[in-house]
């Protein structure tokens, strides 16, 4: 244990990143597929199948990140995860019940009798609409130390407004990569039209959060901070600029550059949340509980670590090869 110094410091720390790893790459894998979800009403049926069948493959796959997530928590920081799941009990259940009906919806919709399909894609809809907002919710009490008063649930609310606008871009993002023809030109309308509430959202939230946490206003402008994190929201822009520019020139020939908006997307996801992760640090719990006071024994961390290293590239060798398999457009769906 004390091969990298001290295990009550660098144990803590390795999980908090193993963590952090897991919730980025669960909010950009299911956030995409969650879009999908949520472009479901402006879609015609025949869309809404190919809809569905470019992320069947991989949605179920997309979700293991989150429950590895909620599982190192509970087992890496067991006080903390009581805390803050007692603080978010309802925002949770309903998240909860908007996957179950997802998971439900995505399997029954196609095998149902035609006249019940219209039913299972509402229900599809509602299972991706209620989980993005309950995620965007837990995301602003969080941000805000969990403390229940109306300008904190007014952020959360922000939040979970512009965190499901961000998932329905980051969806129509993939939908220009995944399909063709009719459907990409419309994926690329609802990009072009995405792009300024996704840039809203960016803008509000950034703006916001320091007014809501005084511990964010002196992180973000504190001196040297301020001029370490400039660059932040400046390649922000400098993205937000080029998805804008890049979207205007879609659809091109032999189909380039279909997929720079869902990459252009993604980067901008892995530096908000790189901005959310330093604002945080180094509380698993914000004003209350730092990762060091939450986590469990060093004693039971190490024997955890070693299950972590065995089960983490497990479940980064399926989603890899799901993603190679499957690669390409999508096609028709079918059970048949």
């Amino acid at each position: 244990m004390t091969l990298f110094g001290d295990p009550t410091t660098w144990l803590p720390f390795a999980f908090a990143l193993l963590m952090g790893g897991a919730i980025l790459v669960y909010v950009v894998l299911d956030g995409f597929d969650l879009g999908v979800g949520l472009l479901f009403p402006f879609a015609t049926p025949d869309e809404r199948d190919r809809m569905v069948a470019s992320i069947g493959p991989f949605w179920d796959a997309n979700e293991t990140w989150l429950v590895l997530a909620i599982g190192i928590l509970l087992v890496a920081f067991p006080v903390a995860h009581g805390i803050i799941l007692t603080a978010l009990y309802l925002p949770v259940a309903v998240m909860l019940v908007g996957l179950i009906l997802r998971g439900v919806a995505f399997e029954f919709r196609v095998k149902a009798p035609t006249h019940h399909r219209g039913a299972w894609n509402k229900a599809f809809f509602a299972g991706s609409l209620a989980s993005s907002l309950a995620q965007g919710f837990m995301l602003g009490l969080y941000v805000t130390g969990l403390q229940m008063t109306w300008a904190n649930l007014g952020f959360a609310l922000l939040t979970a407004v512009f965190l499901t606008v961000g998932f329905s871009f980051i969806g129509a993002t993939w939908l220009i990569g995944k399909t063709e023809g009719v459907l990409q030109a419309r994926a690329i309308l609802w990009a072009r039209r995405g792009i300024w509430g996704l840039a809203a959202g960016v803008a509000a939230i950034s703006a916001a959060s320091p007014l809501v946490s005084p511990r964010i206003w002196d992180k973000w402008f504190g001196w040297p901070e301020i001029a370490l994190l400039s660059p932040l929201p400046v390649l922000s822009a400098v993205l937000i600029v080029a998805l804008w520019r890049v979207l205007h020139r879609l659809p091109m020939e032999r189909d380039r550059m279909a997929w720079a908006p869902f990459w252009l997307a993604s980067t901008l996801f892995v530096l908000a949340f790189g901005g959310l992760a330093y604002s945080f640090y180094p509380y698993v719990v914000p004003e209350q509980m730092t990762i060091y006071q939450a986590a469990a024994a060093p004693e039971s961390l190490i024997i955890i670590l070693v299950g972590a290293l065995v089960v983490l590239p497990i479940i980064i060798g399926y989603s890899v090869l799901a993603y190679t398999v499957f690669r390409g457009k999508a096609t028709e769906l079918t059970y048949y």
